[in-house]
């Protein structure tokens, strides 16, 4: 499966450009304007602003309390000009993030297995609990629930596009008042796109489908809108803003390989690298455990060579410098890998990996026949051999969504819900143990919710911590059985 330049989401069509940090230009006259992100030394200094308009542009977002600054300029000698201000650590065109392409890189489909049945959804069921294996793994069936399910006062942060308020699953646990949208011109945190009321339902659903803590709070922070990538300076500014709000855990089902793309030079400081490393810095003082995906690319995040003729092969882009994917490699952060339904031994076919992974999360994939064909040869075209049941079932908004809204997911009749997989999915199951765990002990920690979800989690894979789960897959049942 060759990827392409534009890279579809895990539950929409959203194809986002490879080029970062241009705007389209008002008129075929007019100059491109560029955006940029500032990363100062320290505190802005009191006269930030003009020495910016001075550099030929002017401020669009300013993000004080760590220091970062997002610029726009028409002046293609505005980066070299600012760069010599004594104030500022690094300067660079802004980078934009992505939601995690989708592992088959589909534009359509319909939900089905390889004989040809279509997957359907009863909508007159009262509970699709049946469906749910990963969330009857991490529950050990339930039991879980029975011991701590997490309360209204823990907050876990959803960055992301925002999240179905309306949902039957999820509005008695989504804040939507407490919500935010850092995606200029777009107020509402509602959820635009889909995958992030999936990811909150992973998280906090209560009702037809589970979440891993049904009586947890999700706030979205929305970075991202309907289609399109999201800005390094929104997603900071995000990450700022949860912390401050006092959020307990915030998760991250954010992209990074055309951040690593991008992100290599003297010392691989870039400033949006600067920013990103500042923000989770910020919101680990400010006690939030952080927790991210992996990425969908089937690669060894510590392999250089590997990931040097990836992007040559797929890209055409010549790496040679240091590279890191973000935010699967800022320090601090919980970077969770995917697991499946059937196998102890290998995590899913299109998990990144290496030791950056601090453990699994169930994020599913399309069953043991795709595998097997998946590893023989990455290239083939394996799609009639998907069975959707191996994927995990979530919210999805009950309201038309993305690009395709009339004809996503089949008949467009899913009633609210969704079969997806992905490293996206198996992060919030993570963020919704961190959840879990800060409910029954408020006073940890982000090290200390970090060691407790690798030291409960089940050891897949060889013995002891590997670069395929890390300590294992996270389990919130093992954790509250043995809290003592």
């Amino acid at each position: 499966m060759k990827k392409k330049l534009s890279i579809l989401s895990i539950c929409s069509v959203l194809s986002i450009s490879l080029f970062v940090g241009a705007q389209p230009s008002k008129s075929k006259a007019a100059a491109e304007q560029e955006h940029y992100v500032l990363a100062y030394k320290g505190k802005l200094p009191a006269n930030f602003s003009q020495d910016i308009e001075k550099a030929g542009g002017k401020v669009e977002r300013v993000i004080e309390e760590v220091g970062i600054v997002e610029a726009a300029s028409t002046d293609q000698s505005f980066l070299s000009s600012i760069s010599q201000n004594k104030d500022i650590q690094s300067a660079g065109k802004e980078l934009e993030a992505y939601l995690e392409p989708d592992p088959d890189d589909a534009i359509q489909f319909t939900p089905g297995t390889p004989n040809g049945q279509k997957v359907t959804l009863d909508p007159n069921a009262t509970s699709y609990w049946d469906k749910q294996w990963d969330m009857q793994r991490l529950t050990h069936n339930g039991d879980s629930y029975k011991l701590d399910s997490g309360n209204h006062d823990t907050v876990v942060a959803v960055i992301d596009t925002g999240i179905d308020f309306s949902h039957p699953d999820l509005k008695a646990n989504a804040d939507e008042k407490g919500s935010k949208s850092f995606v200029p011109g777009l107020t509402s945190p509602w959820d635009g796109n889909g995958h992030g009321t999936h990811v909150a339902g992973s998280i906090a659903a209560n009702g037809k489908v589970k979440g891993v803590g049904p009586d947890l709070t999700v706030r979205a922070y929305r970075v991202f809108g309907p289609t399109g990538g999201a800005q390094q300076s929104w997603i900071t500014d995000a990450i700022v803003a949860a912390a401050n709000d006092g959020v307990e855990v915030i998760n991250m089902s954010i992209g990074g390989w055309r951040w690593m793309a991008n992100n290599y030079g003297e010392k691989g400081d870039s400033a949006s690298m600067v920013a990103y490393h500042r923000a989770v810095q910020y919101a680990i003082q400010k006690g939030v455990t952080v927790v991210v995906s992996a990425g969908n690319d089937s690669m060894d995040l510590n392999n250089l060579h590997d990931m040097q003729a990836y992007w040559k092969a797929n890209y055409g882009l010549d790496i040679k410098g240091p590279s890191r994917v973000a935010p699967a490699q800022v320090p601090g952060v919980i970077t969770v890998s995917s697991s499946n339904q059937w196998s102890d031994k290998g995590i899913a076919f299109y998990s990144n990996y290496g030791s950056a992974i601090d453990v699994a999360g169930p994020g599913g994939d399309n069953g043991p026949l795709y595998d097997s064909l998946y590893r023989k040869d990455p290239a083939g075209n394996y799609l009639n051999k998907r069975d959707f049941t191996y994927r995990t079932l979530s919210t999805y908004p009950t309201y038309p969504v993305g690009a395709n809204a009339t004809t996503q997911f089949s008949d467009g009749n899913w009633h609210g819900y969704s079969y997806l997989h992905g490293t996206s999915m198996a992060a919030p199951k993570v963020a919704g143990v961190a959840g879990v765990i800060k409910a029954a002990h408020p006073e940890y920690t982000p090290a200390q919710v970090a060691a407790a979800i690798r030291q409960s989690a089940i050891d897949f894979g060889k013995v002891g911590a590997d670069p395929l789960y890390g300590a294992g897959e996270a389990n919130i049942y093992n954790f509250l059985a043995n809290d003592k």
